[in-house]
């Protein structure tokens, strides 16, 4: 666009509202006419034509468009006519509706929020058309509201972030989110942009920082009004929008947005930082990344996207810019750590990536049914990496929205099919957690892990909140993890660290033992032992001189009237020593050094 079309006109895409009106602008190259219709104009197509500007954006201002007012493009193309909805529509009435003007503001009351360092996080990734769901009028309800009013048990468990799987309008009223249709608009059943600004609001309110999925590696598939959107495309494509040659492929249908046009790149910028900037957030997690840099996902360079690893550099740089403190997470899962290095470096510039070297080993230990075929040695692989040196550049977990479907389960049901709330399936699970939030990296569990939420994720299937009652002990179990892990009590943030050591592996046995500090104060530590095999163990390993307080014991009777409640008992020693600790069946102890 030219500097005299910037000053002659509101600057910005789709509908913008202002003192005296509401300005339209939309990119269609190929359109020989373009207008706006709507229930301002009775959905006249003569009533309100739009000016061609430079590159191929078309503009009009309409006093008599106000917010709330419903809107399409007609778009002209020779003999093609096409009704569209606007691509940067904030608001729809559904995925194949129509545009809404939508008010941007929104008072945010004053709350005021910043995300802690990333050594200090515990993310909970939740979904909110299950999150939430609560029984209103004989109805169903799956919406932000109803998911603010389980934002309480979140911040009684400690949890300081939420990974909020993705909220873009996608095609009917349930789904996982990975399918936007409209990559602007926030899902109209779950109730709209208002009410998603309130669910992160009432987060920051709690001290919960917000992440959010967004999916850019394809859109749709189904309802899209992206599609040839302005009439033109080639190989039977997607139009202007996407790739219109083999790029286009994907797992999830021919939908690939074109990386190499600048309109697309900015496009998906401007996505990227309206969530940060009108939304709020606090980072964004991208949907696998590997369909962004690769065509087929197999990593042969030949099937590289240069454009798609230089689009997730921008707009890794775009969002820090704007956030310096935000968090922006990779899936890509194939332990590439080019993805969490700088783009100063020629990194993708990611602050984290979810780890595949962690889940898939952990739990596989945790599940597997034969204690003699656990490996101590790949949970010592497993604890010990990290990414260029950082272990904070990885996000670890056994849980996930991927993990727990398509084929896979919950652990504790993976550990008995039959009955995800027995003593193995208890016992084990939570040993599986103990890794997880004792770990170097950030911890994320996945909704109602920590009441046994069992069975496959499937969103028609809301969690089931009973469960908290039920297993309050398990509940509670998760809760004193977390605040070790955050330091809540304010005695020891050696979990925060990166200081890492193995002290104690028995592989025959099945035990293993390891410490944690923080470089800045090595005497600030933990000891973390931990018993992968059904019989109780005693682990002889090297304590460092001075006073050892037990503070956690996955065996205690308050997480379970079943288990056993073996005693730990305070360890005191005036010099470095080994010292014998026993363990109970599939079991953490974790001691604190106190003073110095």
């Amino acid at each position: 666009m030219s500097t005299s079309t910037l000053e002659k006109h509101v600057t910005g895409m789709g509908a913008t509202l202002h003192e005296h009106g509401t300005a339209f602008r939309v990119w269609a190259p190929n359109a020989d006419s373009v207008s706006v219709v709507g229930t301002f104009n009775d959905w006249d197509e003569e009533a309100h034509p739009l000016e061609r500007e430079d590159n191929g954006y078309w503009y009009a201002d309409v006093p008599s468009a106000a917010a709330g007012d419903e809107y399409r493009y007609m778009i002209r193309n020779g003999d093609q006519r096409m009704s569209r909805i606007d691509p940067y529509a904030r608001e729809v009435t559904n995925s194949v509706g129509n545009s809404v003007i939508c008010d941007t503001h929104f008072d945010w009351e004053g709350v005021e929020y910043q995300l802690p360092p990333r050594e200090t996080l515990v993310i909970y990734e939740l979904h909110i058309g299950t999150f939430g769901r609560k029984m209103a009028d004989d109805q169903n309800v799956a919406d932000f509201e109803a998911a603010i009013g389980r934002l309480d048990h979140l911040q009684r468990l400690g949890i300081n972030c939420i990974e909020v799987m993705p909220v873009a309008e996608f095609a009917g009223d349930l789904s996982w989110g990975y399918n936007p249709a409209q990559p602007f608009a926030v899902e109209s059943t779950y109730g709209g942009p208002a009410a998603f600004k309130k669910f992160v609001r009432e987060a920051h309110r709690r001290g919960i920082g917000v992440i959010l999925d967004v999916v850019y590696n394809h859109f749709g598939p189904s309802d899209l009004s992206l599609w040839q959107f302005d009439g033109w495309s080639e190989n039977g494509g997607g139009g202007i929008y996407f790739y219109n040659d083999w790029r286009a492929a994907t797992p999830w249908g021919s939908t690939r947005p074109d990386y190499g046009r600048p309109e697309v790149r900015q496009y998906l910028r401007d996505n990227a930082l309206m969530w940060i900037d009108e939304y709020q957030v606090d980072g964004l997690r991208l949907d696998m990344t590997l369909y962004v840099r690769n065509v087929s996902g197999s990593g042969n360079s030949g099937d590289d996207l240069p454009d798609g690893w230089g689009l997730t550099q921008w707009l890794n740089d775009e969002v820090k810019r704007h956030r310096p403190d935000a968090l922006t997470i990779a899936e890509d899962l194939q332990n590439n750590e080019w993805l969490t290095k700088t783009t100063g470096e020629g990194g993708a510039g990611f602050s984290a990536q979810w780890d595949a070297q962690f889940v898939h080993p952990i739990r596989d230990l945790v599940i597997m049914l034969e204690d003699d075929h656990r490996s101590m040695d790949t949970l010592r692989a497993a604890l010990e990496h990290r990414y260029n040196g950082d272990p904070f550049q990885r996000v670890i977990y056994t849980e996930s929205h991927d993990e727990v479907a398509n084929g896979k389960a919950r652990v504790p049901a993976e550990i008995d099919p039959d009955d995800g709330t027995d003593w193995y399936a208890r016992k084990r699970s939570t040993l599986g957690a103990v890794v997880v939030l004792t770990a170097p990296g950030i911890p994320m569990l996945f909704q109602g892990q920590e009441f046994l939420q069992d069975g496959w994720f499937q969103d028609t299937l809301p969690l089931d909140w009973h469960r908290t009652d039920e297993y309050r002990g398990i509940v509670r179990l998760y809760r004193d993890l977390i605040a070790l892990r955050t330091n809540a009590n304010g005695d020891c943030r050696a979990l925060q660290g990166a200081g890492f050591e193995v002290v104690y592996q028995d592989n025959g046995g099945k035990t293993f033992a390891f410490r944690r500090w923080r470089d800045d104060n090595p005497n600030e530590s933990l000891m973390i032992l931990l018993n992968f095999h059904r019989e109780a163990r005693d682990i002889e390993c090297r304590f460092a001189a001075g006073r050892w307080e037990p503070v956690f014991n996955s065996d205690a009777a308050a997480y379970g009237n079943d288990f056993s409640n073996s005693p730990t008992d305070p360890i005191e020693i005036a010099e470095d020593q080994a010292v014998k600790v026993h363990m109970g069946s599939y079991s953490a102890v974790i001691y604190r050094k106190v003073g110095s």
